[in-house]
């Protein structure tokens, strides 16, 4: 049996019932005690982020972890490997709808004139403040962490006239891209967006001091992991004006709770985690996954 314990392309659900038993249980991460022994039936599991593979999970008996998507934090991979157990990220088939969603979110905040529905319903023009925004055309683009997404993500912004400069210690080369230290792309770009994953290394990496150092009326960009961001040091950056924006497809606690600190926060976006979520791209993760837990299970 395949237990897939997050939403999934139907499509490709359907293909992996036709080869075996499935249960599909989108809302599973929900219920912890009912995952765990469901997952003592299942051959395979089939996650997102919600999921999460360690502890006592790792005794159910399954022999592989399909991830839809390719962050891998939320998998303990030494305990998998300790117990043979075969993990398959879905490696570049979200690649074009993360580095979209970086580009267009980052053209949005600088214009800055998508907020204005308020104000006009209620009545006024606000036009003269509205043509305050600035053209994402000569600005320059920083990215911490130069990987797949990174690269796909300044493609993308050099066709529309960005100039790009990316830090990446484990990178070794940069196309598309003028290489610089960590410390220049933060004090240097008009837009400054995160591609790294979620280790001790780069837990709050972007804390209030490094935060203080971003160029002033810089917006920033996180559609890599919670916890990368220092949130509360975020905000008070937002709220200071610091920087002109953000946005914020990952966060340090999912879903948000009543405890959060961006209540009220200007010039903010939120959404979530769907920055590697599209319809064509979770047709294109969802085939990438079944056919690779198909493969490893001899279904294919």
């Amino acid at each position: 049996m395949i237990l897939i314990t997050e939403f999934m392309d139907e499509a490709w659900v359907d293909w992996l019932r036709a080869r075996t038993e499935v249960h599909y249980q989108p809302d599973l991460p929900d219920h912890p005690e009912e995952l765990a022994e469901r997952a003592t039936l299942a051959q395979a599991l089939i996650v997102r982020n919600r999921t999460q593979v360690r502890g006592d999970l790792l005794y159910a008996g399954f022999s592989c972890v399909g991830r839809l998507g390719v962050g891998l934090d939320n998998i303990d991979m030494e305990g998998c490997a300790a117990r043979d157990i075969a993990v398959f990220p879905a490696t570049g088939a979200n690649t074009l709808s993360v580095a979209e969603y970086v580009v267009t979110t980052a053209a949005l905040l600088l214009r800055g004139a998508y907020t204005m529905r308020p104000a006009m319903e209620a009545g006024d023009w606000p036009r003269a403040a509205a043509g305050q925004g600035r053209e994402i055309a000569g600005k320059t683009l920083g990215l911490v962490g130069y990987g797949e997404i990174a690269r796909k993500t300044a493609e993308l912004a050099r066709a529309l006239g960005m100039s790009c400069l990316a830090s990446d210690p484990y990178a070794d080369d940069f196309p598309g891209a003028m290489e610089g230290t960590e410390e220049e792309v933060l004090t240097q770009s008009d837009v400054v967006t995160l591609h790294v994953p979620l280790t001790e290394e780069t837990r709050g990496m972007i804390d209030a001091e490094v935060l203080s150092r971003m160029k002033p009326g810089a917006v920033l960009v996180n559609a890599a992991r919670g916890g990368v961001v220092d949130e509360a040091a975020l905000a008070e950056a937002l709220r200071s004006g610091h920087l002109a924006g953000a946005a914020l497809d990952t966060f340090e606690t999912e879903p948000l709770g009543a405890d959060h600190p961006f209540k009220d926060v200007p010039n903010l976006i939120l959404t979530p985690h769907i920055g590697g979520v599209t319809a064509e791209a979770n047709a294109r993760v969802s085939e990438m996954t079944a056919r690779r837990v198909a493969a490893h299970l001899g279904l294919d």
